[in-house]
């Protein structure tokens, strides 16, 4: 518990005050957002607003993550070390897009080639080393490695992985439309996979077998809850600085490698309900509109459709906190709810 508190703590930390400096720092490098001409009017108004916030969320819980380990009964693991690599990875074609971004000053960084295949560089080193040195679990799993426990083989959990991790970036990535949106949900998911780490390193005789790592994964989650929550201080609206996607990318790889290396991957979508509503909107207009020539939303993601509506931004922020907030509720009930099912409330205390 104290090495999940510190991780967490020294990460929000070092979000909160070094984006305090990096605000600065950015603006005076001319670093800004610029903004999509077709979106919503009230957004112009955020153009320049500095970008590649992300930086400092993603320094936060490396330096977390480290320092929690700085106690001798901690170890750093396979499985953690996997992750936080990726996240880094992620991260930094995050930065490029960014860069890209700023330095040509429009709204389209990376084209879609370009940010896929180093998108699926992260996704495919992750999962090649997730199996061969981390020795994850390659069952399909739901709330733990047995079940339902079909097995996918090694070549099939990377197959999986791979798609996991695009998927959830990408998603994470169209959400982060909003001051603090992607912040702010992606702290409630993190916080999630705190709980289900530790619970799984805490009751090994029900989920070690198909868990090892579990609590330096919790501390992974930990690390990157607080760092979401020091960065948010500055991104709440209006947002003084924005993640980017150095940030958004982190989040969405975070959270993905965390549900597959604690075999909850089809409890993901509850966890991450948001994101999951947010890409539903957009494919949802995008085959209405080509086959139809008439679009479902005002505009997507459905943030957007919200704002055209004449809800203020906080509001709709508040909202969808709210939304992902019974999401991740109802994903932890179903989590326990299996171990009541199990026989967890029977075992010696």
């Amino acid at each position: 518990m104290i090495a999940l508190l510190l991780a967490a703590t020294v990460a929000m930390g070092v979000s909160l005050v070094g984006t305090r400096y990096l605000i600065p720092f950015l603006q005076s490098h001319g670093v800004g957002q610029p903004i999509q001409i077709d979106g919503p009017e009230g957004h112009l108004t955020k153009a320049g607003t500095p970008t590649m916030g992300g930086i400092t969320l993603v320094i936060g819980a490396g330096a977390g993550y480290a320092v929690s380990h700085l106690r001798a009964e901690t170890i750093f693991t396979n499985s953690g070390l996997t992750l936080m690599a990726a996240i880094v990875a992620a991260a930094c074609v995050g930065l490029l897009d960014d860069f890209i971004k700023v330095s040509r000053e429009r709204n389209l960084g990376l084209n879609k080639r370009a940010k896929m295949i180093g998108l699926l560089a992260v996704a495919v080193g992750f999962a090649v080393t997730a199996v061969t040195w981390a020795n994850a679990d390659t069952t399909l799993s739901f709330v733990r490695y047995d079940s339902p426990g079909f097995d996918l083989t090694q070549i099939g959990w990377i197959v999986w992985a791979i798609f996991v991790i695009l998927s959830m970036s990408n998603a994470v990535n169209l959400t982060d439309g909003l001051d603090g949106l992607a912040g702010g949900s992606g702290a409630f998911g993190f916080t999630a996979f705190v709980v289900i780490g530790f619970w799984t390193w805490r009751n090994p005789e029900f989920y070690q077998s198909g868990v090892s790592h579990s609590l330096d994964l919790a501390i992974v989650a930990a690390a990157m809850a607080g760092g979401c929550i020091g960065f948010l201080w500055w991104n709440a609206p209006p947002a003084r600085v924005f993640m980017g996607d150095t940030g958004s990318l982190a989040i969405g790889t975070g959270l993905a490698g965390l549900a597959l290396l604690l075999n909850t991957h089809l409890l993901l979508p509850i966890i991450g309900g948001l994101y999951l509503l947010e890409t539903i909107s957009v494919v949802i207009q995008v085959v209405s509109f080509r086959s139809t020539g008439k679009r479902i939303f005002r505009m997507a993601p459905i943030h957007h459709h919200f704002e055209l509506g004449g809800w203020p931004e906080t509001t709709v922020l508040i909202r969808l906190w709210i939304i992902n907030g019974l999401m991740v509720t109802l994903a932890l009930g179903i989590f326990y709810a299996d171990f009541i099912n199990i026989g967890g409330l029977d075992r010696p205390l």
